[in-house]
């Protein structure tokens, strides 16, 4: 049931002011990553970074009015097109895409490049809604669960198979999603565990796991020593755990690539090769680290002008507010992240229509992800895997997804009012 409202009225101004202010503090801190006081540098030029993002800024304001003067009903009606179109272009760069850093995922049109796995973000946000909110469809049941989860593993089989495994990574935060919709625990806390054996493997000699394992399951079987099925579960566990830690081994030693491997040895123990795999980590710490509690000022970080931490103007981007406005800087970032991630949250809750706010809590865990992991990476907390800060890193294929993944919600948020029913 539909009625006519003014929907300029509803629109979320507030989120809007918010994607302006990060965009713009991404776009001086760009400028601040590339510059060069010995050449005279101004911000609007366009032979640097902070010039070609300020063309990316303002292509994205013609985005947000074309999303915006769609009619809201199409996002749902060709959310399985959208799909599909950019699964094809996902197989299209496998074929005729540009290697970069050892990934092929750029289309390159002279010095125009676009990379199809940013906008697979949205695309997937679009698909996941649209068929978990079709009529019949619950999350809880099993069946739609491996549907949707056929639907979510397409672009990262095919981003991994471009050699971006990083990008692969964020289709990971659609299993929060699921969550939300009905989707019992036990995967997630499944998932957890495999990620806390994972990362106790890496840090501790197996023999000691071994041992560790080896005392709870004798101590668990004294406990259940008079119920059998219990016993068995234990055992059961046990060997299954124990196995997990051998397949660790196998998959860091055999299964990833010389440089995945860097990545892992670098977030364990970065100063064992601080000259090589641990560089990137240990010189972003030292950035983050010097700049104190207010920062050195605007331009005059040093391991900024001096180039020590390499892709500073996209994947270590978080270096330059850290080092250049300190402590309190990188406060405020995160607190603006922070209060854009809940005013996303509080806009999906609020929708009267399923597939609003399916693809609202989606919109919420991919930005979640790309913050937590990014940030995370820069302090050491992560492995290094190369994806941007939304809004704030360089990049125009990344500017432009995460801006076309916000205002679509934005879009279906301002006709909330006329959505009475599902």
């Amino acid at each position: 049931m539909i009625r006519e409202d003014n929907i300029s009225n509803q629109i979320d101004w507030f989120t809007i002011a918010l994607y302006f202010l990060i965009v713009l503090l991404g776009w001086l801190n760009i400028f601040a990553a590339v510059y060069d006081e010995t050449l005279n540098q101004n911000i609007f030029d366009f032979s640097l970074n902070s010039g070609k993002q300020l063309i990316w800024i303002a292509s994205s304001v013609v985005l947000i009015v074309l999303i915006l003067s769609l009619d809201y009903k199409f996002y749902d009606t060709f959310g399985f097109i959208v799909f599909g179109g950019i699964m094809l272009l996902l197989i299209f760069v496998l074929l005729f895409g540009r290697e970069v850093a050892g990934s092929k995922s750029w289309f390159e049109i002279g010095s125009f490049r676009l990379q199809p796995s940013e906008f697979a973000k949205f695309a997937t946000a679009l698909a996941v809604a649209k068929f978990a909110s079709q009529p019949g469809k619950r999350v809880e049941k099993l069946r739609t669960q491996l549907m949707l989860g056929g639907i979510i593993a397409i672009p990262p089989i095919l981003i991994i198979l471009q050699g971006d495994t990083g990008t692969a990574l964020v289709y990971s935060a659609f299993v929060l999603v699921l969550f939300r919709e009905g989707m019992s625990p036990v995967p997630l806390i499944l998932g957890s565990s495999v990620a806390a054996i994972f990362v106790l493997t890496l840090l501790i000699t197996n023999i000691f796991l071994y041992i560790g394992i080896l005392g709870i399951t004798t101590l668990l079987v004294l406990m259940y020593r008079k119920n059998l099925k219990r016993i068995i579960l234990v055992i059961v566990g046990a060997s299954i755990v124990a196995g997990s830690i051998r397949g660790v081994d196998f998959f860091v030693s055999d299964v990833l690539k010389p440089h995945q491997q860097n990545r892992i040895k670098a977030l364990i123990n970065p100063e064992a090769d601080p000259l090589g795999y641990g560089w990137n980590v240990t010189q972003s710490k030292i950035a983050i680290g010097s700049g104190g509690f207010s920062g050195k000022g605007f331009l005059e970080g040093t391991q900024t002008k001096f180039d020590f931490v390499p892709e500073q103007s996209t994947d270590f981007i978080f270096c330059t507010i850290g080092e250049e406005h300190g402590w309190i800087g990188s406060f405020i970032l995160i607190t603006l992240f922070l209060i854009l991630l809940l005013r996303v949250v509080y806009i999906a809750e609020r929708q009267k229509w399923t597939f609003a706010r399916i693809y609202g809590y989606s919109v919420a865990c991919i930005l979640f992800f790309h913050f937590a992991v990014n940030i995370g990476m820069t302090i050491g907390l992560f492995p290094v895997i190369g994806i941007p800060l939304p809004f704030f890193s360089y990049g125009g294929s990344s500017l432009w997804s995460f801006t076309i993944l916000l205002f679509i919600l934005i879009k279906l948020d301002s006709h909330r009012m006329q959505v009475l029913v599902r």
